[in-house]
């Protein structure tokens, strides 16, 4: 399986998205150092993941990266290298979509 392939499916059954996209990125980084040291890994280095799940209600945004960096440690065990993360809820995802800041007076 490879390291795409098994974020997704942890993600998903850690966490029950009602949306999950995942980028690599590794292309744009083989030609750094770390990469090059380690023959480019597996061509799975980088990653971008956009996630809104329920299960972040409650939670500031350093406890969700931490959920998620604890969830994949295997792949970074595996040569995941770097992770950046967009983690929001279904109810934050509304608020911006109707324009909305959440703050007082609306």
């Amino acid at each position: 399986m490879s390291v795409e392939e098994s974020m997704r499916h942890k993600l998903t059954g850690a966490f029950e998205p009602v949306h999950l996209y995942i980028r690599n990125d590794s292309s744009k980084h083989a030609h750094h150092a770390a990469m090059v040291a380690q023959g480019g890994g597996s061509g799975e280095t980088h990653f971008f993941v956009e996630m809104v799940s329920a299960a972040f209600q409650g939670k500031p945004p350093l406890a969700r990266h931490r959920a998620v960096n604890s969830l994949l440690a295997p792949e970074f065990d595996r040569g995941l290298h770097a992770l950046s993360l967009r983690l929001k809820t279904p109810e934050e995802i509304a608020r911006e979509q109707s324009g909305c800041c959440g703050g007082a007076g609306h």
